[in-house]
């Protein structure tokens, strides 16, 4: 089994719009092509952003996405990170999700940071797109 970690800005495309990569792949879950890594840091922006007032569409409210982020950590790897060896990347948020992925043995990141994450090759992770991700599973 694949196993992913999902940049919160994939997440907060998914909330917006139900058009796009990001929501089919969200709309995916659980799957039994990939599992979904997560820590407790990652849980805790997926919430502090996610319920920001400006991406919170009026779709969902607040407690509807707070029940959501709580299916999303139930069907997840929860995986502790025991070494910090930062900074590798510009921004100290993506190296925690970096972390979380080299820790946990992740094969991707799923994000729309590309340039956020170059250089995560040197530890055998790939940054992707939803869009790229998907079609990997599909096996294009």
């Amino acid at each position: 089994m694949i196993k992913v970690v999902i940049d919160t800005n994939v997440l907060v495309s998914a909330l917006k719009s139900n058009m796009g990569a990001s929501y089919a792949l969200i709309s995916r879950l659980p799957s039994e092509k990939f599992q979904l890594v997560i820590s407790v840091p990652l849980y805790m922006e997926y919430q502090a952003v996610l319920t920001r007032k400006e991406n919170m569409t009026g779709a969902s409210s607040k407690e509807e996405i707070l029940a959501f982020l709580r299916y999303l950590c139930k069907i997840s790897v929860r995986h502790k990170i025991f070494y910090l060896w930062r900074p590798w990347l510009k921004d100290p948020k993506d190296d925690m999700v970096l972390e979380l992925a080299v820790a946990s043995k992740c094969q991707y990141i799923v994000t729309y940071n590309l340039k956020d994450f170059s250089n995560t090759e040197k530890f055998g992770i790939e940054a992707v797109t939803p869009k790229k991700f998907l079609k990997k599973l599909r096996g294009e």
